[in-house]
């Protein structure tokens, strides 16, 4: 297991294999998103605390998900064009991937290793959120319940 998170790469919305070495120095919230969620209002806040907090080095990483109440059915372009046209999401989106089980992306076994939950290291829902520092480092796991607005103090902190 990789035990670096700049180590990672993930392939974004587009296609592109990017590798997590570029976010090296910033503080990164990643989460794993769905556009047919009762959570899927935070994507705004989200894009919110990009735009405040981008240049100050702030990074965030959306990874759709479909584990959870097939809420995220659609394709790569279906999910782009949602998470622009209803919430103007500029960060940066990822293919889907699974959070949980046999297929779990590696960026979330390593981040459900360093930062357990309510469920061990199982991730309950989407819009989980993982916060990390400057160097890499997983400080706080973020229920989905947790509105991005609830988290910009921790974010702050760590800018």
């Amino acid at each position: 297991m990789k035990t670096n998170f700049y180590e990672f790469k993930a392939t974004s919305l587009e296609g592109k294999e990017i590798d997590f070495s570029t976010y090296e120095g910033k503080v990164i919230l990643v989460v794993n998103t769905a556009s047919k969620c009762g959570f899927t209002p935070q994507y705004e806040g989200l894009e919110k605390l990009h735009k405040k907090y981008k240049k100050q080095g702030l990074v965030i990483l959306g990874f759709p998900c479909n584990q959870f109440g097939n809420q995220e059915p659609g394709t790569e372009e279906e999910i782009a064009e949602g998470c622009l046209v209803n919430y103007g999401v500029t960060f940066q989106m990822f293919k889907k991937v699974e959070v949980n089980g046999d297929q779990t992306h590696s960026v979330f076994k390593f981040l459900k290793h360093k930062l357990t939950g309510v469920l061990g290291s199982r991730i309950k829902w989407n819009f989980t959120k993982f916060l990390l520092d400057r160097s890499g480092n997983p400080v706080k796991r973020f229920a989905p319940i947790t509105k991005p607005e609830k988290i910009e103090e921790d974010i702050k902190a760590l800018l």
